[in-house]
């Protein structure tokens, strides 16, 4: 017998209006830049991980927990209301410091998951993330967040995220023209049981 999800609980969901405002997305820019910039890379729990431009071309930074403790504060309380709405995963809490990410003209990260699906490298098990637009969406092109269970998905608007089960394949298609800005986050905890 396979057991049927209620039709409220879902993998993914998209904050009605944005989490944070203009304002506050340049704060987040701010911080990001601030702080020392990286090339992505890919697959760091795996052998093959690395830098790999065929898989993904963009920057990153991390945003220690002490440096916009009201911006971890909201994202922790948006958190709790989608998991309790939507996901229903147990002991899911804020397990890695933000990451800000650019993708240039470009820039783009092909199709992946989010979290070790062979496990050698968790707990913490990355459960739920998040990815936040910090850019306004007129100054750039492309940059579509894709996801392979639902092929379109509405643009998000500045300031606007959406959480989606870590398990789910996603990519960023390649920026057309100008900058896309983004904050990503991961929550997690134990693993699944």
């Amino acid at each position: 017998m396979i057991t049927k999800m209620p039709r409220w609980q879902s993998y993914m969901a998209t904050t009605i209006e944005p989490l944070f405002s203009p304002e506050q997305c340049q704060n987040i820019i701010n911080a990001g830049h601030a702080e020392k910039p990286q090339t992505a890379q890919v697959g760091m729990n795996r052998p093959t991980g690395g830098v790999d431009k065929k898989k993904r071309t963009t920057t990153i930074s991390w945003i220690p927990f002490d440096k916009l403790p009201q911006m971890y504060k909201k994202v922790e309380y948006q958190l709790s209301l989608v998991n309790l709405n939507h996901f229903g995963f147990e002991n899911v809490h804020i397990t890695e410091p933000a990451q800000f990410t650019e993708y240039p003209k470009g820039g783009f990260y092909d199709w992946h998951m989010d979290l070790d699906v062979n496990g050698q490298h968790e707990p913490p098990v990355r459960k739920i993330s998040m990815t936040c637009l910090l850019s306004d969406p007129a100054t750039f092109t492309g940059g579509e967040l894709e996801f392979m269970e639902k092929n379109k998905m509405p643009p998000l608007k500045q300031g606007q995220a959406i959480f989606f089960a870590s398990f789910i394949r996603h990519r960023v298609a390649p920026v057309k023209k100008g900058i896309r800005r983004s904050l990503v986050m991961w929550f997690g905890g134990q693993p699944f049981k």
